[in-house]
This record gives C-alpha cells, structure tokens and sequence, in this order.
C-alpha cells in the first residue's frame, strides 16, 4: 500500500511538472472544456446541465464473499458466481466554471450463488433487487484551462446508507469520499490521474481510496475514444469506451469494464445516452 501511494504521488509529481515540456499553443482538442466529472471523459460548463441515463451488466465467476455479511456461518472468504443488472440516472450541474455538483442514483436486481466449498447454512441462492446506491458529489475546479498548463480539480462524495437491511445491493452505511486529481491536454490525447481517500462506515475509519489512470483521444468530430485503469486497493479494472456524438448536444456511450485482478469483477459492460442542455 505505501509503495503504491509513492507512486501515485510520484505519477502527480511528473505529471504536473512536464507542463513545460509542452509547447505553448497546441489546441487542446480532446475533452470538452470544463470541470472533469466521474463519468468516464466527460466535462460540464457552468450553467449546464448533464442527464445520462444508462444499463450496466456485471458477470463474476469468482466474487469475494463471507457467510457471515448474510447472518449465517463463518468469518471465512469463499468465491461464488455473481449475476446483476442496473439502471442508473446520473444528473450534474454546472454552479460555476469551478463548482458542480452531481447526483447518481441506481435500481439493481443481483444474485448471489454461493461457492461449492461454502459448507455453511447460507441459502445456496440469494437474489435481493431494488434501490442500488445513491449518492452525491461536489466538484471543485482549481484553476482555469491554459494551453501547456495541466488542471487540477477535486471532489467530495457521499453515499448514502438507504439499504440497511440487505447485504448484496445497495449500501449500508455512510461512507464518504475525498479525491483530487490532474488532467493535462496533449497532442496526442488528454490523460487524467486521480486518487482518493474515503471513510467507511462499517469500520468506521479512513482507508485508501479508488485511483485511476485515464486516456482520452479525439478521433473525429464523431468519435472519442476512452481508455483507463481504475481500482481500490486490490480491485482492479481496466475500461474501454467509446463516445458517439449523435448530435451537438447528444451522446452514445459504449463502455465495457474487465477485471485485471481477481477481486475485480470479471465483466461489466454499460451503454447509455448523454445529453447536455445549456
């Protein structure tokens, strides 16, 4: 773990000091200008308002669980087979050219088929559905876009324990989050670093948070293209996207995440419509 934040700070370091290694001048053509938000690529303006209503699908054939998040068995670790399907709305708003806020809230149906090595009392099956997570964030914009200069921005998030009593879907205790990150324009593409911490609820203690490094690449007055790794302490995940510009205020988004470690979800694909109204 402290080897990993060494590195994310070094990665900050770097990323921020080759802003001189830049010429002065190039357009920066690949993301929208803006306050960077937690969709994948996308930017808001103040005054603008962003509603994405999206599906996510997760397939796992080895996710992590213990009988005893169930109220049944052991403190033990088993791997079962996960299935899911989510609806999710996400909306931001633009308070400024440096604050907006967002809000995100999702219905999921999942089930849980518990492993062959679980000898424990838990059903063999568990199917919840309902209200997923729901949360909200705040995003800060600490300096203007400057061709050769990176930008700076954080965020703070709170999800909200409306789920107390079910164990696959939803949340269950508060849980608050605190990240920053840095975005830069090149000719080649926009890259993004971010980093956070978070406190959770259950533990009631601060632990290291989700951490990313993203790709974005203009391929034409139609086409952007998303890549990136994101993960939170041994889950992680690499992301392909790709954005379709429908029309000037309107966007296709294919998404399709694949776990790199085997923590992570195995597969979750997601596709959805972004429109901006100004």
């Amino acid at each position: 773990m402290r080897a990993r934040t060494l590195l994310l700070v070094a990665l900050f370091a770097s990323f921020a000091a080759s802003g001189a290694a830049q010429p002065a001048g190039i357009p920066p053509i690949h993301r929208d200008p803006g306050i960077p938000v937690s969709m994948f690529g996308i930017s808001i303006a103040a005054g603008e308002l962003l509603i994405y209503p999206f599906f996510e699908y997760y397939r796992d054939a080895d996710a992590e669980y213990a009988p005893i998040e169930f109220g049944t068995g052991p403190d033990l670790d088993y791997r079962g087979r996960y299935r899911a399907s989510e609806g999710l709305l996400f909306l931001g708003y633009g308070l400024s050219d440096r604050l907006a806020v967002e809000f995100e809230a999702a219905v999921i149906s999942a089930r849980l088929e518990k492993s062959p090595d679980d000898t424990s009392a838990m059903p063999a099956v568990i199917e919840e559905s309902g209200l997923g997570d729901v949360e909200g964030q705040l995003r800060w914009l600490w300096n203007r876009r400057a061709p050769g200069k990176s930008q700076l921005f954080s965020y703070f998030e709170t999800v909200f324990p409306l789920q107390k009593d079910r164990r696959l879907i939803g949340t269950q205790y508060w849980e608050f989050k605190f990240g920053t990150g840095i975005v830069r324009d090149f000719p080649w593409g926009a890259m993004t670093l971010r980093a956070a911490v978070e406190y959770d609820g259950e533990e009631k203690k601060a632990v290291p948070g989700e951490y990313a490094v993203e790709f974005l690449r203009r391929l034409n007055r139609t086409l952007r293209l998303y890549a990136g790794i994101e993960g939170s302490e041994d889950e992680v995940e690499g992301i392909a996207e790709l954005q379709i510009a429908l029309a000037p205020s309107i966007a296709l988004k294919l998404n399709s995440a694949f776990g790199l470690t085997s923590k992570a979800t195995d597969w979750a694909p997601e596709i959805g419509v972004l429109f901006r109204f100004r």
